[in-house]
Formats: structure tokens, sequence, C-alpha cells
């Protein structure tokens, strides 16, 4: 790996985790029916960016990463169009949440499975990512995140909603 592609890489990890980080304020914001702008934007626009970033590093062929990168743009266009196009109106509002908690979902997805690639015990307990631990520790996440979004979805409400 070069020097060029180390520095690229930390950038592209920071902005993963200031996506994920920021990601969950905005959901626990969402939850107790805050609406947290600053936040959201950070959101937003680092896992615009890391979704972004990942499609500029070298690759020969298409790979699963690619699609998770392009199913996250597009469920972050929809949230960016539902906020700031739609103002949050009628259905925009649920449409949001559910694709905000999406695409922060997707960047832990992918989190995870950085984690089991780079870290040698996770590597050791799940080789090719087939294995038990993996597939229960993504089931885990994407349960969580279910119950984030529909919980979200629940307490987001405009007669709830209170401007952070």
């Amino acid at each position: 790996m070069t020097f060029g592609m180390t520095i690229f890489t930390i950038f592209h990890v920071v902005l993963s985790l200031v996506g994920i980080f920021s990601g969950l304020v905005v959901v626990f914001g969402l939850i107790t029916a805050r609406r947290l702008n600053g936040w959201t934007a950070v959101f937003l626009a680092s896992t615009v960016a890391t979704s972004v970033t990942g499609f500029l590093f070298p690759f020969h062929k298409f790979m699963p990463s690619h699609g998770v990168g392009i199913v996250s743009l597009i469920a972050l266009a929809v949230a960016i169009f539902a906020l700031y196009a739609r103002g949050l109106a009628g259905a925009w509002r649920r449409t949001y949440v559910v694709s905000a908690v999406l695409s922060l979902y997707l960047n832990v997805f992918v989190l995870i499975v950085q984690l089991f690639e780079k870290v040698s015990r996770l590597r050791a307990v799940a080789p090719t990512q087939s294995e038990p631990p993996f597939k229960i520790t993504q089931l885990f996440a994407l349960v969580i995140f279910v119950l984030l979004g529909i919980l979200a979805s629940k307490k987001f409400t405009k007669e709830q909603m209170q401007t952070a």
C-alpha cells in the first residue's frame, strides 16, 4: 500500500466513523422526537462522503461493497430529498426516518465486515465471513437497526417534534 493510499484510507475510515457516530446521535434524536439539524447535516454529509470515497479505491470488478455503496447513496438521496426538498411533510417524515436509519445501518454493516477482515481475533473466528460468529453479529446489528427504525418512525412525529 502506498503512502497516499494510506492517507486516503485513513480519511475514508474517519469519514465512516464520523458518519456512524453522528448517525447514532441523529437516531437518538429521532427517537426522542428532536430534530438535531447540525448533527443531521454532519451525518448526511459524512455518510455521503463515505459512500462516494468507497468508490475511489482501486478495483478490477464489481464487488458487494459497491452494491452496498449504491444502495446507501440511493437511501441518502431519498433522505436528503425528504428532509430538505419536502420538509418532512406528510409521508416524507417516515420516508426520511427509514432512509436515514437504513443509511446508518449500511455504514455499520460495512464496519462489521471491515472489523472481521482486519482484526486478527475476529478474522480467526470467521475467516470467510460465512461462519456463525460473523452471521450472528450481522443479524444482531440488523435486528437492532430494525427496532431503532420502528421506534424512530413511531416517535418522530410532527406533533411530538422539537427542534434542537
